[in-house]
């Protein structure tokens, strides 16, 4: 959402039989608009590919999302259960914050500083 605001847009074209190019198409809610159907229909099949051929297995052990290591683990219960509730809330912040950010960019149509400059 932010990366191409601070670092740029690929070069080339998104769609080049409709003479898009990636530089052209806005960062935020205004991209739904402008790639087209065909765009987000082949993000949703790689997506559902992705899906579908990885991660089945560790339903069926019992384990998902176990890699063999654990970054949030203690031999002490209690520093374990504070750091898995810490982990929580980080998460529960992270998605108000960008719940937040799609709010002032449909509100105000960016995400920016601009929002906060009047204009002359």
């Amino acid at each position: 959402y932010i990366t191409p605001e601070i670092i740029g847009h690929w070069p080339g074209y998104l769609s080049p039989s409709m003479g898009l190019k990636f530089e052209n198409v806005h960062s935020g809610l205004a991209a739904l608009r402008e790639v087209p159907s065909l765009g987000w229909a082949q993000i949703l099949i790689w997506f559902g590919l992705i899906e579908y051929t990885g991660g089945f297995e560790d339903y069926r052990s019992g384990k998902p999302g176990d890699y063999g290591w654990k970054v949030l683990t203690s031999p002490d219960p209690e520093e374990k259960r504070r750091k898995l509730n810490a982990d929580l809330a980080n998460g529960r912040l992270a998605m108000v914050a960008i719940m937040a950010i799609l709010f002032q960019n449909g509100l105000a149509g960016t995400t920016g500083p601009e929002m906060w400059i009047p204009k002359f």
